[in-house]
C-alpha cells in the first residue's frame, strides 16, 4: 500500500458512520452482510448507507457481491492488513518481534494516558 492509498483509506474511515459500518463488516468476516441489515444495525437510511459504503469501496476497504436481488458487502481483509502493515512498518525501529506482537514504547520512554497525550 502506498501513501496515497493509505490516505484514502484513512479518510474513508474518518467518519463515525463509515467506521461503524467497517467495524461491523470486520466482525462479520468474509461472508459480510446484506445492505439492508447493515443499514438496520447502524441505523442509517438506505440512501445514506449507499453514500458511506461507496466511500469505503472507493478506498478499497470493502467489497461487494450480488446474491439474487441482494447486495452483500464485506471487509477486504487483505486491504485492512496492508493498511495496518503500512501504519506499523517501522514500529519500534523495525524490530522483528514488534511485527508479531503489539508495538510498545521503547524501554524508559514515559508512558502517558490518552488524555495526557492530548494535552501534552
Amino acid at each position: 500500500m502506498d501513501v496515497n492509498e493509505t490516505v484514502t483509506a484513512l479518510a474513508a474511515l474518518a467518519h463515525q458512520h463509515r467506521l461503524a459500518i467497517y467495524r461491523l463488516l470486520v466482525e462479520k468476516g468474509p461472508a459480510g452482510l446484506p445492505a439492508g441489515e447493515i443499514a438496520d444495525r447502524v441505523q442509517l437510511l438506505p440512501s445514506s448507507l449507499t453514500f458511506h459504503i461507496q466511500a469505503l469501496q472507493r478506498s478499497g476497504l470493502v467489497t461487494h457481491r450480488r446474491v439474487s436481488r441482494q447486495v452483500f458487502y464485506a471487509a477486504d481483509f487483505s486491504a485492512m492488513n496492508e493498511l495496518i502493515a503500512y501504519l506499523t512498518k517501522n514500529c519500534c525501529g523495525g524490530a522483528t518481534q514488534a511485527r508479531t506482537s503489539a508495538c510498545t514504547a521503547p524501554i524508559g520512554a514515559p508512558t502517558l494516558s490518552r488524555r495526557q497525550r492530548r494535552t501534552a
